[in-house]
């Protein structure tokens, strides 16, 4: 078994899982009912999935020819906008109403701030007494 074999079965098994995963987000995209839940089968196929084929081109390109890193940029973009994209989407779906909203939080002096209620205090100080001993 030579090197060009064991990276033939690679570009074959990546772009199985890449198949795999395209199947399995057009599947979900059609079959969630609202959009917050179908927005989750696109992004992952946006990532994992082309990233798997990206990574079947990169291994043909280095195993038969010369190699090509324009596929590790075009991963590099698409895990950094893919999330932020549906950050955005899902946003948008949150401030038009078309979703269920997410519960407010606690109203306290504590939630989002540095003040530390008492209670964590002493719990932080025993903690410390007995990390000593």
């Amino acid at each position: 078994m030579n090197l060009e074999l064991v990276l033939t079965y690679a570009i074959a098994i990546s772009l199985l899982v890449g198949a795999i995963f395209a199947l399995v987000g057009a599947i979900g995209l059609l079959k969630f009912n609202d959009s917050m839940t179908r927005l989750h089968a696109p992004t992952k196929v946006g990532t994992v999935g082309i990233g798997a084929f990206l990574l079947a081109s990169m291994i043909h390109s280095f195993t038969f020819s010369e190699g090509s890193f324009h596929e590790l940029l075009i991963m590099a973009f698409l895990f950094v906008t893919a999330p932020i994209s549906a950050n955005f989407i899902a946003k948008v779906n949150i401030h038009c109403r078309s979703c269920d909203t997410p519960p407010s939080p606690p109203r306290d002096d504590t939630w989002s701030t540095l003040n530390v209620p008492e209670a964590d205090r002493a719990l932080a100080a025993d903690a410390k007494s007995t990390a000593k001993s």
